[in-house]
């Protein structure tokens, strides 16, 4: 591998969330009754004419605006020609040579490094329907056709599957900031292909490249990429002097996820096998300046301004404020909370710690639940007040995951075992009887070992029940301990 560099360019198909298509009035809705969501447009009928959508073509900008692209004034449609099944048409309309956005870039933190990816271009164009194989036929769903994209082209930039798989994550959140796209890829509204080829160090000219389609999940990206690099490499090694071409013919691979490998599924076709050329039923799009600029005011926090925030004003670690910034809702519900309970470190904690760790066998994140930001900064505060321990914090976590929607107050109150035990003569009374039990760590802590004062201060703890207050035993203990 080490004599090898892999050159990796993404094509992201992210579908915008407008309330109809590109460019027809059929609703633009995911889990409907099959064929239901459908037009004369987006099925093709002769004479049909397409419209296009004004909030599609918004999106777009906005999303050109936050990786900092050249928006275009002027940007027309073609039809991009193929022949199948969930084409009712047979074309799809896109944008080919006047793209609505060209350059761009994401910044990613990589590994301590920080790293801008170029962005080739992003265009507008409508979906394709959607195949359902059965047992013994095969059906076809054409709700789905004539949904709203945008096509975000990379730049061959990508040296390796890590960075090609953390860009694809910064482009999902960057969506979901400006409520362009759900990013649900298990409904296909985010789908990624890669183009990889592999070339010897040092070398600069681009050998042949196989692109892999319709990837849906981070994971997927990345071992289809690590396959398919580690495929080329061993054919290459084998077969040295043998055509590149012949190698590795171009074309269009699919990953298959039991067999750990990429599966060719046709030999790559050319711009010439698409016949583009520009659609007759569609005027150019012309954008003025003063709609640009008044988009670009309106643009929100993006993902890595606040993950930047997070770090400065509430002293997150990096880590902390990766977890929370990656998606938008979780940020969103973390902010809430931390209005009431002003507790940012707390708070993050048993957001994205204890409360990730007891909802990870169901599946859920914290906002899917009915345990609400108030809910939560109410858990906080009675943490930092003193009127729950840490070990009863998380019995009652794990009763708000049982009750969702009860309130921390609720499971606490008339509950003896959630009140706390602050009487100092009860508190002390543990203690002489940890200091009695454990001889040899009370004179290791008289020599200076301050490891076992914390291990006393744990035995009073767990004879206690976790009930007793860490502050008013950590004081007494000490106490003690500097009398003997």
């Amino acid at each position: 591998m080490h004599n090898w560099e892999p050159v990796i360019g993404l094509e992201i198909h992210a579908q915008l969330n407008t309330r109809s298509k590109l460019f027809s009035p059929a609703p633009n809705r995911f889990g409907d009754e099959p064929n239901t969501n459908i037009s004369a447009v987006c099925t093709g009928q002769p004479g049909a004419l397409p419209l296009l959508n004004r909030e599609a073509v918004k999106k777009a900008i906005q999303f050109g605006l936050a990786i900092h692209g050249k928006i275009s004034l002027a940007s027309s449609f073609s039809r991009k020609s193929y022949f199948y099944p969930d084409t009712p048409r047979n074309f799809q309309i896109t944008q080919y040579e006047d793209p609505i956005v060209r350059s761009g870039s994401v910044t990613l933190d990589i590994e301590g490094n920080t790293r801008s990816f170029p962005i080739k271009e992003v265009h507008l164009e409508d979906d394709a329907g959607m195949l359902k194989h059965f047992t013994h036929f095969a059906g076809v769903d054409y709700n789905r056709a004539g949904a709203p994209l945008i096509e975000i082209v990379t730049e061959p930039c990508f040296r390796n599957s890590k960075e090609a798989a953390a860009f694809a994550m910064e482009v999902r959140s960057i969506l979901l900031y400006l409520d362009a796209c759900d990013g649900n890829m298990e409904e296909g509204s985010l789908r990624f292909d890669a183009n990889v080829s592999v070339r010897r160090v040092g070398e600069t000219v681009l050998r042949p490249r196989a692109e892999i389609k319709n990837l849906n999940s981070f994971s997927f990206l990345e071992m289809a990429l690590a396959g398919e690099i580690e495929r080329q490499i061993a054919l290459y090694t084998k077969e040295p002097n043998r055509p590149w071409l012949e190698l590795i013919p171009p074309g269009t691979y699919r990953w298959d996820s039991s067999l750990q490998k990429t599966i060719l599924m046709r030999a790559k076709e050319s711009a010439d096998d698409y016949r583009y050329f520009p659609e007759p039923d569609l005027p150019p799009i012309f954008l003025s300046v003063e709609m640009i600029d008044r988009l670009r005011d309106e643009l929100p926090e993006l993902p890595r301004e606040r993950f930047r925030r997070y770090i400065s004003d509430f002293s997150l670690s990096e880590h902390s404020a990766f977890v929370l910034t990656r998606e938008k809702k979780l940020a969103d519900y973390f902010e809430a909370a931390n209005r009431i309970c002003q507790s940012p470190k707390n708070l993050c904690n048993w957001m994205i710690v204890e409360f990730s760790g007891r909802l990870k066998e169901s599946g859920k994140s914290l906002v899917e639940t009915a345990i609400s930001p108030e809910q939560m900064a109410s858990l906080v505060r009675m943490i930092d007040s003193g009127k729950l321990t840490g070990p009863m914090a998380k019995q009652v976590a794990d009763k708000m995951v049982l009750s969702p929607g009860k309130s921390p107050e609720e499971i606490v109150q008339g509950n003896p075992d959630f009140q706390p035990l602050d009487n100092a003569q009860e508190i002390e009374a543990l203690i002489d009887r940890v200091m009695q039990a454990n001889p040899q760590s009370v004179l290791d802590f008289q020599a200076g070992k301050e490891r076992a004062f914390g291990f006393l201060v744990g035995q009073v703890m767990k004879l206690s029940q976790g009930k007793a207050s860490p502050s008013l035993v950590n004081d007494l203990l000490r106490q003690k301990l500097s009398s003997k």
